[in-house]
């Protein structure tokens, strides 16, 4: 494993993974220097968002979202279970351009590798992102999960790479990091940087342009992909009379009740 790790677009070979807490501690702190980044537009009426330009050594430049969410969006468990859960998949449902989301390995209960193949209109050829997603939950108040996907390489492992299907796609890389955190008055903090290279013949200033507009769709997706995924409400049977059916045919047997009805 890979110690001395700093997250980059230079994918790391999957025989040096760097260790979670180290992936960890470097994405919170990216996270922490966004509230310095220069904002930019608001979308959806909600979605702030941040860029910075890239750094000397760096290829590309960090683009970041903000949102806050009460409880009729979803609760921390729900954000976290389809987060952290099975992101990759999950993210097939609301990211339109995401094709599938194919499980390479779990290497530990907080990591895992995934190949994410997305589709694009033409002349954009279909790409492949291989990554390494870390996802830790601290439960110490307040509750905080942070997740962070880097580049992976598979080359030393053939029969991973061929999961790629790098004859049919073109690899583009990115850094992702996203951190959930409950608040004080209830509601939810949703954060999330990146910075990413397309690859093939897509010029990066088009990629830079449109990443905020791109990361900030994905938040109404992801809230009404989670909402359509909630269980629903179980209805009663038909003829079987419910509790408050019953206790209203006992006070029209009894006369009129003297206790004032209870309204929503």
């Amino acid at each position: 494993m890979s110690n001395d790790y700093q997250l980059s677009l230079t994918p790391v070979r999957v025989t040096e993974l760097p260790p979670a807490d180290k992936l960890i501690a470097q994405g919170n702190s990216v996270l922490e220097t966004t509230n310095n980044w220069k904002p930019g537009k608001t979308y959806h009426n909600s979605v702030r968002t941040f860029s910075r330009v890239k750094f000397r050594g760096e290829i590309a430049n960090w683009h970041c979202r903000l949102s806050e969410h009460g409880p009729e969006d979803g609760t921390f468990d729900e954000f976290w279970e389809r987060l952290a859960g099975d992101k990759n998949e999950n993210e097939a449902n609301y990211v339109e351009t995401v094709e599938r989301a194919i499980l390479v390995k779990q290497v530990s209960p907080t990591q895992s590798i995934w190949t994410m193949h997305y589709k694009f209109p033409p002349p954009v050829s279909p790409r492949v992102f291989t990554v390494l997603q870390t996802a830790v939950l601290s439960e110490t108040s307040p509750r905080t999960g942070i997740l962070v996907s880097i580049p992976v390489d598979l080359s030393p492992v053939p029969e991973w790479a061929k999961l790629e299907e790098n004859n049919k796609r073109v690899k583009g890389r990115y850094v992702s990091v996203e951190r959930l955190r409950e608040l004080p008055d209830g509601r939810l903090e949703w954060r999330m940087a990146t910075t990413s290279v397309a690859g093939g013949m897509v010029l990066q200033s088009l990629t830079e342009m449109s990443m905020p507009a791109n990361i900030a769709h994905d938040v109404p997706g992801f809230v009404n992909f989670l909402r359509a995924t909630r269980p629903k409400p179980t209805s009663p049977v038909v003829g079987v009379p419910v509790a408050a059916e019953v206790h209203a045919a006992e006070a029209d047997a009894q006369g009129p009740s003297l206790v004032a009805p209870v309204t929503a």
